[in-house]
């Protein structure tokens, strides 16, 4: 197991306030409430009341170390959604009232290459400062810099007015936070290889029918394009129609492989479990590209020759930028894509997990609704 973090809580600075959260103090604990200090608000801040939180799968491999480098004691959470109750003087993106989220990154230099082009994710000076699980490092972050980012399964928050998110009035707030990962983990490579041009036509394959994958299916399928839904299962033909699959190719079925070969412009792999992903390069077509999301610690062998022969590609997809990230919301409100969601407690935190890590239901992300959460006296830091 890769190396691990302790960074115990200090007392509140002059320039933090205490709130509420819920988190672990090392890979093996149980989800508790603590307290936890945010940054006040500077002059190019926003602090919001948070009121709903997704449950990512990443929380889950971050919480549990499987990619090394957790920091202690973690409060997880990068799919925040609440309503902006202060601002700083120079604010100008948001006011007092407004609906807001926040992804998966919270800074970045805003000066390189990349950011400046709006690809903050890729920040050529250092990486993306992640929402939670990371230090501060480009000073855009308030409060103590000696200490660690906490995520949204908590009260509040309180970031800079770039990496803030409004979201419309008439996109449900429980839906928006999942669109902050999952939405724009799916959008942004359909962006990135022109799929969401108007006029273009493609077929696209998306692998693993599960959060991730139903919400790939249902942008794929809005946008006008052929979606073939791809998993190792069957069963998980009929809910891939339900979201708008064309077609279904189940992986382990050797003639089911055969017959939809050559057929896909671009697919989109989800799978965050260890697997070979040249297995599936045989559904591309000529100059065709396989784009891989799905967080997966352990090497792939790949045969060239597929490649080589058919100018086949392999790539990788990181979220989104800001601007891109606005981008999906706006299209995921315009045309109703919601992920499918089911309401969870701070209490229920721990459950949750072991349904990602052991039953993966059908599509399903889980999101903690956080008033409500906080309406539990037994379940608050004393």
């Amino acid at each position: 197991m890769a190396d691990f973090t302790v960074k115990p809580i200090p007392e509140c600075g002059d320039n933090e306030y205490k709130e509420v959260a819920w988190g672990i103090e090392d890979k093996d604990a149980k989800f508790k409430p603590m307290w936890i200090n945010r940054p006040k608000v500077g002059d190019n801040d926003v602090r919001f009341e948070m009121k709903y939180c997704g449950i990512c799968h990443s929380d889950v491999h971050l919480g549990l170390n499987h990619l090394g480098g957790s920091i202690y004691p973690m409060v997880p959470g990068h799919e925040l959604v609440g309503t902006v109750t202060e601002i700083g003087p120079k604010v100008t993106k948001v006011k007092v009232g407004d609906n807001v989220g926040v992804g998966c990154i919270i800074d970045s230099c805003l000066e390189c290459g990349t950011c400046e082009q709006g690809d903050e994710q890729y920040c050529e000076k250092g990486g993306n400062t992640h929402t939670y699980n990371s230090m501060k490092t480009y000073g855009h972050v308030g409060g103590n810099q000696e200490t660690q980012n906490f995520g949204g399964y908590s009260g509040s928050n309180t970031v800079h007015e770039h990496f803030i998110v409004k979201i419309p009035d008439h996109l449900p707030l429980d839906t928006a936070g999942p669109i902050l990962c999952a939405g724009i983990t799916m959008y942004e490579p359909l962006r990135h290889w022109g799929a969401t041009k108007e006029g273009v036509k493609m077929t696209i394959g998306i692998i693993g029918i599960g959060g991730l994958g139903t919400m790939g299916v249902k942008q794929a399928k809005a946008l006008g394009h052929t979606v073939y839904a791809i998993s190792t299962s069957a069963n998980k033909e009929k809910i891939a129609k339900e979201k708008g699959a064309d077609a279904f190719v189940v992986s382990t079925d050797a003639d089911s492989m055969a017959a939809n070969a050559n057929k896909c412009d671009l697919i989109i792999n989800t799978v965050s479990a260890q697997h070979e992903l040249s297995h599936y390069l045989s559904l591309l077509k000529t100059n065709g590209t396989l784009v891989q999301i799905g967080l997966v610690p352990q090497p792939h062998s790949v045969n060239q020759l597929p490649l080589i022969f058919g100018r086949k590609s392999i790539s990788g997809c990181l979220i989104g930028g800001i601007a891109p990230t606005e981008e999906c919301v706006a299209f995921c409100a315009k045309h109703n894509i919601l992920p499918d969601v089911q309401h969870v407690e701070a209490k229920d935190i721990n459950w949750a997990w072991d349904q990602l890590v052991n039953v993966n239901k059908d599509g399903i992300r889980y999101v903690i609704d956080i008033k409500k959460s906080l309406e539990n006296k037994d379940f608050l830091p004393q």
